[in-house]
């Protein structure tokens, strides 16, 4: 809980900071250091980075990550886990519903000192990619480091689900379609949302509402 409410608290501070205009001269530094000096076109580094970033952005689009949850979402009905694909849906469609509200009210306008590298339709912060990567990675992550064994296997898959997440969010102020403090936003307030859910998944096993992993009984309860 301490996490996830220091994540939302930190997304406050930094869309306080954004409203108030305190934050422009660090996004243009960071997005004018990712282009070639005096040419603000030209993005840093060979061509197939840049077509690299615009693959990598494509695994926080809405398509891409509504295909892994519907994927997901079969392979846990299949295993007789109903409580537990409600849970990954009402997650990702609470995040999907978070973010489209958020960019609503805030309605802060994309970057307009370079030229954008992808095709974008809304307002700019938070950033919606960032924020849905974390909330679809993270959460399915989490639920997959509990059917694996071992310390070492369960951190490879949390890793893996953090480095995705961090790759978008860094592929969408690459291809400067967002400021960063939109991506930082979005981290914090997908991963905080991700948090709070993965606690009322744990709170309804222990009362036997959810389905436990595999192999393992129910999850006492301490208080």
């Amino acid at each position: 809980m301490a996490v996830s409410a220091g994540l939302i608290l930190a997304f406050a501070l930094l869309a306080g900071e954004v409203i108030e205009g305190e934050t422009a001269a660090f996004d243009r530094a960071v997005l004018m250091a990712l282009r070639v000096a005096g040419d603000p076109a030209m993005p840093l580094g060979p061509p197939w980075l840049h077509n690299a970033a615009r693959d990598v952005t494509a695994l926080g689009s809405i398509t891409v990550l509504s295909l892994i949850t519907a994927v997901t979402l079969g392979f846990l009905l299949l295993r007789g886990k109903r409580g537990a694909s409600l849970l990954v849906l009402l997650s990702v469609g609470g995040g999907m519903a978070i973010s489209g509200l958020l960019k609503n009210q805030i309605g802060r306008e994309r970057p307009d000192i370079v030229p954008h590298g992808d095709i974008v339709f809304t307002a700019s912060f938070p950033s919606g990619h960032s924020l849905l990567s974390a909330v679809v990675f993270l959460t399915l992550g989490a639920m997959l480091a509990r059917f694996v064994e071992g310390k070492r296997q369960k951190a490879y898959v949390l890793v893996v689900a953090m480095s995705v997440t961090l790759l978008v969010g860094c592929s969408r102020v690459y291809l400067g379609v967002h400021w960063p403090t939109d991506v930082l936003a979005g981290w914090c307030v997908g991963a905080g949302w991700a948090a709070l859910c993965w606690l009322v998944a744990l709170w309804l096993q222990r009362r036997g509402a959810v389905e436990p992993e595999d192999g393992a009984g129910p999850v006492p309860d301490h208080t």
